[in-house]
């Protein structure tokens, strides 16, 4: 049984982390549905790693492209490349408030903002956000000709997934769009400032909760990093080319039902 539970919790983070519906919620609302553990914000964080090495490894093109093999002009491209640049003044808001939750008032999330009430409310929220995101303008903006007010932008937008329920990827997507991105780019870009925030909030969270990780079984929890890795690669390649041609429609439809189904079973 332990297997099964961590085979499910690698299938629902690895699906649930990029497409715009909310890992997090997912994984505690469809757990208890299921009838297992909720993993915990612990055991999340830590699987959620798996989806760090499929970003990595499924743009391992755009990461690792760089111009000269020699050590010292590797360095100098990486601190060069615009992308690298981007990605870190987007990242800066959610190290901020994560880290200062994380310090100030650690058990934040276990009371109110995890339950299924909020979960219900705060999807709500999101498929309205979303809604106005699909209805705007198209945009011209691109990893190309964007500036770094509009990556600090959908940094702090970025930085609102701590709250379960909210969805990483569905704020930043909707935030890009609503700022005048292409939507491929938009989804790109996500992805890519995906790296730094879900890696720092896994290894802020084992080193947390380092004696509780030693609770875990070891062998099952391979099991849900190898079944988050390769449903993350699957989620990641399906939504770039989903989204591209069809936009958000299908998941503010979702998340409403999904609000709806938890309120109705509270």
């Amino acid at each position: 049984m332990e297997y099964l539970e961590f085979f499910l919790y690698g299938l629902i983070q690895g699906f649930t982390e990029f497409i715009p519906v909310s890992s997090t919620a997912h994984l505690k609302v469809v757990s208890q549905f299921l009838g297992i553990n909720d993993p915990g914000s612990s055991l999340s964080a830590i699987i959620q790693l798996g989806s760090v090495l499929a970003l990595i490894w499924y743009f391992k093109n755009d990461i690792f492209k760089l111009k000269s093999s020699s050590s010292k002009r590797i360095f100098d491209n990486l601190l060069n490349q615009r992308i690298w640049k981007t990605i870190l003044i987007g990242t800066i808001p959610i190290v901020l408030l994560g880290f200062s939750i994380k310090i100030f008032i650690p058990d934040f999330f276990y009371d109110f903002f995890r339950s299924n009430l909020s979960i219900a409310i705060v999807s709500f929220i999101m498929a309205f956000f979303m809604y106005i995101a699909e209805g705007s303008k198209k945009g011209s903006k691109n990893l190309n000709n964007h500036n770094y007010t509009d990556s600090l932008l959908i940094g702090f937008f970025q930085a609102l997934a701590i709250f379960p329920g909210v969805s990483r990827s569905g704020v930043t997507i909707s935030t890009a769009l609503i700022s005048g991105w292409e939507r491929g780019d938009a989804a790109k870009f996500s992805f890519l400032l995906g790296i730094p925030a879900i890696a720092l909030a896994g290894i802020v969270e084992f080193i947390s909760s380092f004696n509780e990780f030693s609770s875990f079984s070891f062998f099952p929890l391979i099991v849900g990093f190898i079944t988050t890795f390769l449903s993350s690669v699957l989620a990641i390649d399906f939504l770039l080319k989903y989204f591209s041609s069809n936009g958000l429609k299908i998941f503010i439809i979702y998340r409403v039902i999904f609000g709806v189904v938890i309120l109705l079973n509270l």
